[in-house]
């Protein structure tokens, strides 16, 4: 029984080893060094981090080129980052330890907005936050802002599923989802929205992303103080169904019509960071379909697939979390699982790559002389084109969410360590184990 034990553990080892070394050997080239065409770039990079939980080691940072220019590296993680004009930069952010925790246990975590000064010397201030306590740090985060004209700034806030203004430390407006999808008892206590964008498209006009519904929504704010939807995009249509939106305590019926609203996940699934383009036309960070999707309105009012990216220097894109239209035309996407920023032309090559150390959320090139609100972004060029394959891993759901974990959780996992591999690591350890074990019962068998 001894000899068997061993001979267990030493499968295990040898499969594992055979793994990783024979997987390394045969991986395609897919080299992470940065790629630079001497262009001048300055490059925002908001980092959520990763390691357990995926809060740990966020920053919000500076390229010049592919060199970091400063960091400012004080809260848990970083998302959605942009500069102001007077130089500041505006980033959505999650950090624990805060003593301040209203009706949560102290230390608890906080999460909101912070106002970032730079300083000549590769260093960056936090000069002003707002931000409230919150249950726990899982989807609870407020992923995105944007200043307003009048002063102040709409924000999206995860935790109580809705976006707001927030106008000197307070909210003086908000819409609440609830008015248009079914509400569980309490938001806080469960990942059932995920809104995780906003973008102000116009004079009291805001472009929401919500996630879980696979859907975009424009929202207004009316003379009166209120609030309407004047728009969905990838709207719920009748009998379709609604798997991909229901998994995980997500979307639920809970008024018993029968719908959940949810969109087709042929179109967007849970989406990041959709971009405006200008009327009729919108550029989005497809995640769960490992894309980015240029999506146009048709005649009849229907928005469809009009661009596609599913590939960059013959690697499969990995949940992009953020696609940006430049002015010159080209594409700036953050592929968040594949550890990289990359800008692709018009044709779909890439001509800046920069790998990350830690798990990018989003990035923004700067300066950005306007929004979409003020002057419509260039179009795909070639209407109708899809660039790259998808790879051939078999998407077997409970593989892929442990690739995302370890991807997460191991910054220095290599981007080849898939599916496959996560497979033949799970039979190594059960064979480990089963060696253990039987060591452990030919003993206490004496």
């Amino acid at each position: 029984m001894r000899a068997r034990a061993v001979e267990l553990v030493l499968a295990g080892v040898l499969l594992f080893g055979l793994t990783v070394a024979g997987s390394a050997l045969v991986a395609p080239d897919r080299s992470t060094a940065a790629v630079d065409d001497g262009t001048e770039r300055h490059t925002l990079v908001g980092s959520q981090g990763g390691g357990p939980g995926w809060h740990e080691h966020g920053s919000a940072y500076l390229l010049d080129g592919t060199d970091i220019e400063w960091r400012e590296d004080s809260a848990d993680s970083y998302f959605d980052v942009q500069r102001l004009s007077d130089g500041r930069v505006l980033a959505g952010f999650m950090d624990s330890g805060y003593e301040e925790c209203g009706q949560y246990e102290s230390p608890c975590a906080h999460t909101g907005i912070r106002l970032i000064d730079p300083d000549a010397d590769g260093g960056a201030t936090v000069v002003e936050e707002y931000g409230f306590p919150v249950r726990s740090q899982s989807n609870s985060e407020i992923h995105d802002a944007e200043p307003l004209p009048g002063g102040g700034f709409a924000m999206t806030d995860m935790d109580n599923e809705r976006i707001m203004v927030v106008e000197n430390g307070e909210v003086t407006w908000t819409w609440n989802a609830s008015t248009v999808y079914d509400a569980p008892d309490d938001p806080t206590r469960t990942d059932w929205l995920h809104i995780n964008d906003i973008d102000r498209i116009g004079d009291d006009r805001f472009l929401v992303s919500v996630r879980n519904a696979n859907q975009l929504v424009v929202v207004e704010r009316t003379d009166d103080g209120g609030s309407e939807v004047v728009e969905v995009i990838n709207a719920d249509e009748e009998g379709s169904a609604d798997d991909s939106c229901t998994g995980n305590g997500q979307l639920r019926d809970t008024d018993g019509d029968g719908d959940v609203r949810c969109g087709d996940p042929s179109i967007l699934n849970h989406q990041h960071n959709p971009q405006w383009l200008g009327e009729g036309a919108v550029l989005v960070a497809d995640s769960d379909n490992d894309r980015v999707v240029e999506l146009h309105r048709s005649d009849d009012g229907d928005w469809e697939i009009a661009w596609v990216v599913r590939s960059v220097d013959g690697r499969s894109l990995h949940w992009p979390r953020d696609a940006d239209r430049l002015e010159n035309g080209h594409t700036l996407i953050t592929d968040t699982l594949n550890k990289r920023v990359v800008e692709i032309d018009e044709n779909g090559t890439a001509v800046w790559t920069y790998p990350t150390e830690r798990i990018p959320y989003e990035a923004d090139r700067v300066p950005r002389e306007f929004q979409g609100s003020e002057r419509d972004l260039p179009l795909a060029t070639s209407d109708g084109v899809t660039f790259g394959e998808r790879s051939s891993e078999s998407g077997i759901p409970v593989l892929s969410t442990l690739v995302v974990g370890v991807r997460a959780a191991a910054p220095w996992a290599p981007v080849w360590f898939g599916e496959a591999q996560v497979a033949l690591t799970l039979v190594s350890l059960a064979l480990v184990l089963a060696g253990g074990a039987s060591a452990v019962r030919t003993r206490l068998g004496r």
